[in-house]
């Protein structure tokens, strides 16, 4: 059972017991009376449904009656306690505007002035009421709270009307305002992922003008940005309308970035039959803050982009349980550890300490990860292209009579022994770009971004990769023995056999080559499997056709490696051949990096220079944009700060710079 915050009880005890007005000095009051037990006041814990509570050093036990636990929709949650006076009294923490319009006395008018206030400060608001009950008032809610929650139909509705019944009439004792520091580098960490092209939501169930502070705050919008509003709709055709004066202001006003900022009542209004225009309208700002949202409403946002037309991949980062919604609807989930408790992170798909780890973890981890299965679902395709077509060639000499190209154990051996090594290594250690290069350069990311390696053009150029590869082996080897097979000094003559172990061996050489040409970062590792694969297959063929071994019922491969081996002409072809499939990947790999290399092979090339992006110039005012595209083309990573200097005069200028210089792309 989860009871009310202890601090947020200690504090309507305190005031309801004295009779004090909670109302000013709230962050101090807060912290003064949670954590410090000098001032008199402390929570001594719980023994089952009895809190003990010290205040001025009097011990005051409160008995738990019922908790009405909070719902999005009521946005409030609520206790019933027995004091040690027999008395029955309701506490009720919620959101303002759940609690106000349901007081009927207290500081109304002052607390929703002071609630203003703590909101344009960024601090997070509370509201704490409380209610008294008669024995002949707390018996009647007592069976109305048994009657919905054994009600066997519509238990919800019933529960939800009778929790409305009970928190009315309450008399307001205040509000809190708590400070909700940022953690470190969420500034640098939200302008790195607007960088590498990630656009950045905000969901928060915080009141507008604290959203709004604290999306300043955090870079999320940005000064000069002009924000947007969709607050306060009060029908259908009222949003409608704001959408369409938002769209047309949009489309109009291409120079500046704007930012847009709805709350959760116009967003159900816009989510009932305008969801286009409100998507057209999202897609084209540069931010958007979602504030005052219930967690139902998250998940809905979520929801609404995964199955836009552009089906982009969908990330949520949370650390409450009221984010668990959204972290499970999104396609990756990640819950941040905090004091909210570890709800989101048992939600989750991956679980981080701090904001600031999330751009390590999409900019270099996920970048890695992304190259690696990339290149091993295409390379998978390659290799057996490569494994299947020459046997499907062979038919058509055979006259289609089911003659196998290779010998069985080498069909069973392909990809569990011969192949398989290098790619596994490859896809678990490769570093294509350093990974100090890839959280400095946030750009890079971008040239992965909308599945941009397991397209359909990557993957046609991986499938007739590897159907030229195997016509070079097949045709290759049956050009050198379709006329004369008699290669042996002896005059001995090559069969079918031969002709097959030819073909599977220029195919292993090449496949693990390839993979060879692929690998960028070269440990002892990659090392030993690549030659080390390479080496097995000659040293297994030895000894499997080299030896008559007695539990094989056939060997058709006895003495035909050796045979092969002892022959110059095989060994010519097969350097021939594998040097023929190599070349043509290795000149189109040259072709391509000197003239249209992406921004990730620039790295892996001059990974100390660095070129101007058009992040940084769009960053910039109109004049200064103007300058920097006039005078600088290229510089060097020492170089950057002098480069600056005047762009840096203010502190936003000074914070901008201090981040581009650490995300500086090409």
């Amino acid at each position: 059972m989860e009871f009310l915050q202890p601090d947020i009880m200690i504090l309507a005890l305190f005031f309801v017991h004295y009779k004090y007005a909670l109302i000013s000095n709230v962050t101090s009051f807060f912290s003064f009376f949670t954590f410090d037990p000098r001032m008199g006041v402390a929570f001594s814990g719980s023994n089952g449904e009895i809190m003990d509570i010290k205040i001025l050093g009097k011990l005051e036990r409160y008995k738990l009656l019922h908790v009405l636990e909070f719902d999005p929709n009521r946005r409030r949650m609520s206790v019933i306690v027995e004091s040690s006076s027999g008395e029955n009294i309701l506490f009720t923490k919620g959101a303002e505007s759940a609690i106000l319009p349901n007081a009927k006395s207290g500081e109304i008018d002052r607390t929703r002035l002071h609630v203003d206030e703590f909101a344009l400060k960024g601090l997070r608001t509370l509201c704490v009421a409380y209610r008294k009950f008669t024995p002949e008032e707390y018996r009647e809610i007592d069976q109305h709270l048994h009657d919905a929650r054994t009600a066997l139909h519509q238990r919800e509705e019933r529960l939800a009307d009778v929790f409305d019944l009970i928190e009315r009439d309450l008399e307001l004792l205040g509000a809190t305002g708590v400070e909700d520091k940022l953690q470190d580098k969420v500034l640098e960490t939200i302008e790195a992922l607007r960088l590498a092209g990630i656009k950045v939501w905000v969901l928060t169930g915080d009141k507008h003008e604290t959203a709004v502070s604290v999306s300043l705050s955090c870079g999320h919008f940005h000064r000069t940005m002009n924000i947007l509003e969709l607050v306060q709709q009060k029908s259908d055709h009222e949003c409608a309308e704001q959408l369409r004066q938002l769209d047309r202001r949009l489309k109009e006003d291409h120079v500046i970035q704007h930012g847009l900022v709805v709350d959760g009542a116009s967003l159900s209004l816009a989510l009932r039959g305008h969801e286009k225009l409100f998507m057209d309208v999202c897609k084209n700002c540069s931010a958007v803050l979602c504030c005052r949202m219930a967690p139902l409403q998250k998940a809905k946002v979520v929801r609404l982009l995964k199955i836009s037309p552009e089906k982009p991949i969908t990330l949520a980062i949370g650390d409450g349980a009221n984010d668990v919604s959204m972290i499970q609807e999104a396609h990756v989930g990640i819950g941040i550890m905090g004091k909210e408790g570890r709800q989101a992170v048992r939600n989750s798909d991956y679980a981080i300490a701090r904001f600031k780890f999330l751009s390590k973890l999409l900019l270099v981890h996920g970048h890695y990860y992304y190259i690696r299965i990339a290149t091993l679902v295409q390379y998978f395709f390659y290799k057996n292209v490569c494994f299947i077509t020459p046997q499907f060639l062979y038919q058509f000499l055979c006259l289609f009579s089911q003659q196998t190209l290779y010998d069985s154990v080498y069909l069973t051996l392909y990809n569990i022994c011969f192949t398989s090594l290098p790619i596994l290594m490859y896809s678990l250690f490769e570093q294509h770009v350093h990974p100090h290069v890839l959280h400095t350069k946030p750009g890079l990311y971008r040239d992965i971004s909308k599945n941009a390696l397991l397209g359909y053009k990557p993957f046609l150029y991986w499938t007739f990769l590897g159907f030229g590869h195997a016509f070079i082996f097949f045709f290759g080897s049956y050009f050198l023995m379709g006329e004369d097979t008699s290669l042996l000094g002896n005059g001995q003559m090559f069969g079918n056999w031969t002709f097959g172990t030819l073909v599977f061996t220029v195919m292993v050489l090449t496949v693990t080559m390839k993979m060879a040409l692929e690998t960028q970062f070269w440990t002892w590792i990659n090392h030993f499997v690549t030659w080390g694969s390479i080496a097995f297959y000659f040293i297994f063929s030895l000894f499997y056709g080299g030896i008559i071994w007695p539990f094989l019922h056939t060997q058709d491969m006895y003495f035909v490696f050796v045979q092969l081996l002892s022959s110059g002409s095989a060994w010519f072809a097969i350097i021939i051949m594998t040097t023929a499939c190599l070349c043509l990947d290795v000149l189109k790999k040259v072709i391509y990096r000197q003239l249209y290399p992406t921004s990730t092979e620039k790295a892996q090339m001059y990974p100390n220079r660095v070129t101007l992006s058009d992040e940084f110039i769009a960053l910039q005012p109109l004049s200064r944009a103007r300058n920097q595209l006039s005078k600088i083309s290229l510089l060097r990573q020492d170089q950057v700060s002098t480069a600056w200097t005047q762009c840096a005069a203010t502190q936003a200028g000074r914070q901008r710079a201090r981040l581009l210089e650490d995300c500086w792309t090409e």
